[in-house]
């Protein structure tokens, strides 16, 4: 078992910047790759960006350049920097462990709020 912890969210301006992290526990070893996802009001949940445990990273097109994805294996931390936010930013965000085993269920941590004012 994987639990995951998200914290970091909260209201900022638009234009502002937001520091997104992510803890694991449990059976670290089994996870390969972690994503960041968000989900906004009446939308589908999407892919932000994801993470292999080697570091290579891959982004949604759309958030390119404004997104950064890292994480620290030493502290079982995976971050989401988000900077120049726009209120279409605005979402629950979450983070996912897959597993190297297919036969293994993906883990989810409860999400946590972004908000971003115009």
């Amino acid at each position: 078992q994987v639990q995951l912890v998200e914290s970091g969210g909260g209201l900022v301006q638009a234009g502002g910047s937001l520091r997104l992290s992510c803890a694991a526990s449990g059976s670290i070893f089994s996870i390969t790759i972690m994503c960041w996802y968000r989900q906004a009001p009446g939308k589908q949940r999407e892919l932000v960006a994801t993470i292999s445990r080697g570091g290579s990273t891959d982004y949604a097109d759309s958030l390119k350049g404004r997104f950064i994805i890292s994480r620290d294996n030493t502290k079982n931390t995976v971050y989401l920097q988000m900077n120049n936010l726009k209120p279409e930013d605005t979402a629950v965000y979450y983070c996912k462990a897959v597993p190297y085993s297919i036969y293994d269920a993906e883990y989810w941590g409860q999400g946590t709020q972004v908000t971003v004012s115009s």
